[in-house]
């Protein structure tokens, strides 16, 4: 069980009410990391979400077998392991501990249950995560189109 007070602390869930934070903090568990820990693997199946207590952890890609690619890092307040919001989903990249680390962690299948049942909860976890998502979608966007711009072969296209 997680307390109100600790999910307070994570941007999903700020809208939801005392109420609503005590039904999702009775579905999850704290689970401590070290350094170094992997908390999931790329490929594994995704049947658990988490959000970041304390510490950091990096979002990693394996590109080939020699060459891992970080696609970001997990700040305390901010969740990841959205794939187990979808049934049947694998983790589409590893999560590794940069430093040791505080995750509450919540099974997919009872939090989706939960949700269902409760579409009021459902709907404000859903528009949170909506919310998160859309600011990370255009951030990557606006990275990929700074890359576009720098890279050599397209700015002669605007120089010729």
């Amino acid at each position: 069980m997680v307390s109100i007070e600790e999910l307070k602390k994570i941007k999903l869930v700020q809208g939801l009410d005392s109420h609503e934070l005590k039904k999702l903090g009775a579905l999850g568990s704290l689970r401590i990391f070290s350094e170094k820990a992997a908390i999931f693997e790329q490929g594994q199946k995704a049947d658990t979400f988490y959000m970041l207590l304390r510490g950091k952890v990096l979002l990693e890609v394996e590109l080939t077998e020699n060459i891992m690619i970080s696609l970001g890092s997990v700040k305390p307040g901010y969740s990841f392991g959205w794939s187990s919001l979808f049934d049947g989903s694998k983790y589409t990249s590893s999560a590794i501990c940069s430093e040791p680390s505080e995750v509450i962690a919540i099974p997919a299948s009872p939090l989706l249950e939960s949700m269902e049942q409760d579409p009021v909860l459902g709907y404000k976890i859903m528009k949170g995560a909506l919310d998160i998502l859309r600011s990370r979608l255009t951030r990557r966007t606006d990275q990929f189109l700074k890359t576009l711009r720098m890279h050599p072969d397209i700015q002669a296209l605007f120089v010729g």
